[in-house]
């Protein structure tokens, strides 16, 4: 059962987002990192698809700030671009691993190497924010090559797992639809 969106708010916020914006103006990156829209948020919210990255590049400092960054160097304007009127506006977003601040994958993925432990501490956490949102036989879909190794390699005997490219790397954010629309194609 979907917790309520003030539960879900408290408990996850600091590191989770849904995936619905404000709609852009001018620019491609207007309005992307206003949190508005989560006062009173008139859309569906789907906790059955999860968009998934790797971690936070830098600490969340507003609920639902995950994925919805107001920085000029932020490239968060694609995911609206690729999601927007599609079948998972309004879906979960969130990090396979929580609360760590890393910006360059590659570091992480050499500390989660050496460190087990605390990768299956972030999977069961993982798992149980599924379970908090009231997720019931997720699709996921991972942000780049590292999340999706860890998915598919720990995860992939339970949930239908998808990849799309990283949101930061040097896709447009026209072929980032284009592998959304592809997943959709593959569902219907």
């Amino acid at each position: 059962m979907l917790k309520s969106f003030e539960e879900i708010k408290i408990q996850y916020g600091h590191m989770s987002s849904w995936a619905i914006w404000h709609e852009k103006e001018i620019k491609a990156k207007s309005n992307v990192g206003d949190l508005s829209i989560f006062i009173n948020p008139s859309v569906i919210l789907n906790p059955n698809v999860i968009f998934i990255g790797l971690n936070i590049s830098q600490k969340i400092m507003n609920p639902f700030g995950n994925f919805h960054s107001n920085s000029s160097r932020s490239h968060d304007y694609k995911i609206r671009y690729a999601l927007k009127d599609t079948i998972f506006w309004g879906s979960y977003m969130t990090d396979i691993i929580k609360d760590f601040e890393e910006k360059v994958s590659g570091n992480l993925m050499k500390f989660v190497n050496k460190n087990p432990l605390f990768l299956q501490e972030n999977i069961k956490s993982f798992e149980e924010e599924l379970l908090f949102i009231g997720s019931n036989n997720p699709i996921i879909i991972s942000f780049g090559n590292d999340c999706y190794k860890i998915l598919n390699k720990h995860l992939k005997n339970k949930y239908k797992i998808y990849k799309v490219s990283h949101y930061s790397s040097c896709i447009s954010k026209e072929n980032l639809r284009n592998q959304i629309e592809n997943i959709i194609n593959d569902l219907n």
